[in-house]
């Protein structure tokens, strides 16, 4: 039997419940920097017509739940008024 913790990665300590993994970093904030900027070079970026069509839909998709939020509201207070105010 291993006297291995269960959790541990490497055994020399038992992990606490709900920590995360932190990796060792000692080239300090200059290095996060540096690591940061050539992160930045690989993202590939939209363009501006894919950039506008993606707001727009969006844009629309907020509008339709605005829409659909407003019409359930009015339902439920029309529901609630009826119900409340004894004319069922």
């Amino acid at each position: 039997m291993s006297n291995v913790a269960a959790g541990a990665p490497d055994g020399n300590e038992p992990r606490k419940a709900g920590s995360l993994p932190v990796p060792k970093s000692k080239r300090g904030l200059k290095g996060f920097f540096n690591e940061v900027g050539r992160e930045m070079k690989k993202v590939s970026w939209p363009t501006k017509s894919e950039t506008n069509r993606l707001t727009g839909v969006v844009l629309a998709v907020c509008g339709l739940v605005v829409a659909i939020l407003t019409a359930m509201s009015y339902a439920f207070e029309t529901i609630t008024n009826l119900i409340t105010r004894g004319s069922i």
